[in-house]
């Protein structure tokens, strides 16, 4: 692992130990599936942007990874000993609704060196199917001239009504890298963001057939 994909301050060694606790400890009470991994680059500046719908998706996305990576997480989970260790893992904390650039002009840095970034383009947790998209994620491709990845989550929110689930499944689904459209100031960014959600909502969907299908599977098994 190179130190320049992780911000100043990280510890490579911590890095890696969040990535094991994620794989062997995070995933524990789950039954993941992971579709298409083989679709995540392996080198170069990458913004990896996922539908966000539980606390979950950051931290479970972050062992399935097989390169480091550096989330852009809200600036309230930076507290105590949590905070302490976000930071030295080298997540990189924001604050809602303040124009504040020094996150992203970090996370810039990261990609520059050849990082991964990941972005929740919704910003905030929610039903997951990216109705609305904030700019960051488009503004850090074009800045670092990374690729996007997309990538659909399902799983991680627990119904309405339902109470705990037991060993609950969770499904994840990587997109093909995509270059962003080339553009100009604020109306290139606007074009840049739909792209970004337009991205990611077909790919929500095509995930939400391929849940329907192992569903039908897992229905036909249990009949034969």
């Amino acid at each position: 692992m190179s130190e320049q994909t992780l911000p100043e301050g990280a510890s490579p060694r911590l890095h890696r130990f969040g990535r094991w606790i994620s794989r062997r400890i995070v995933r524990l009470p789950f039954r993941v599936r992971v579709h298409r991994a083989e679709r995540i680059p392996r080198t170069g500046p990458v913004v990896l942007v996922a539908n966000h719908s539980s606390l979950l998706d950051g931290p479970l996305l972050i062992g399935m990874l097989p390169r480091p990576a550096v989330f852009l997480i809200k600036q309230e989970m930076f507290k105590g000993a949590l905070g302490w260790f976000l930071r030295r893992i080298g997540q990189i904390g924001v604050r809602r609704g303040e124009a504040d650039r020094t996150p992203l002009l970090t996370a810039v840095r990261v990609l520059k060196a050849g990082g991964l970034v990941g972005v929740f383009p919704e910003g905030t947790r929610g039903s997951g199917d990216v109705e609305s998209a904030q700019h960051g994620a488009a503004w850090l491709a074009r800045a670092s001239g990374a690729q996007v990845l997309p990538v659909a989550v399902r799983g991680t929110r627990r119904p309405e009504g339902r109470g705990r689930r037991l060993l609950p499944r969770i499904d994840v689904l990587f997109g093909e890298p995509i270059a962003l459209p080339a553009g100009k100031g604020r109306t290139g960014l606007v074009v840049a963001t739909e792209a970004v959600r337009t991205e990611l909502v077909e790919l929500i969907a095509e995930l939400d057939r391929l849940v329907a299908d192992h569903r039908d599977d897992d229905v036909r098994g249990k009949r034969a």
